[in-house]
């Protein structure tokens, strides 16, 4: 079983750019995909970007595509999300989370994914 927790989020001005990570303790992570997930007020949970477990393959939603980069170490369990050219519509609770199969790769869905961090906000100001 895996454990993450998000940091880096914060409030930012359009433009402006973060950098999220989610660390993992337990055992697994190097052999799962990773994803990022949001979710804004009133809106349901989507799927920001997914990384296979080796970092071979990635998956951007539409919407962020050109603007947000996913990244992992895991040889530091760690999983980042760079963000640049951050707009209001980004404001959103940020997700960290694990498909938590074995070197499986599948959709960037909420439902594929078995352990989810807390959490981290992301603020983006006009």
């Amino acid at each position: 079983q895996v454990q993450l927790t998000e940091s880096g989020g914060g409030l930012v001005q359009a433009g402006g750019s973060l950098r999220l990570s989610c660390t993992a303790s337990g055992s697994g992570f190097d052999h799962y995909a990773m994803g990022w997930f949001r979710q804004a007020p009133g809106k349901e949970r989507e799927g920001v970007s997914c990384i296979s477990w080796n970092g071979g393959s990635t998956y951007y939603g539409d919407s962020v595509r050109g603007r947000f980069t996913i990244s992992r170490d895991n040889a530091k369990n760690t999983l980042y999300l760079q963000m640049n050219s951050l707009k209001p519509e980004d404001t959103a609770m940020y997700y960290c989370a694990a498909d938590g199969r074995i070197m499986a790769w599948g959709l960037c869905v909420e439902y594929e994914y078995n352990y989810w961090g807390q959490g981290t906000q992301v603020t983006v100001s006009s």
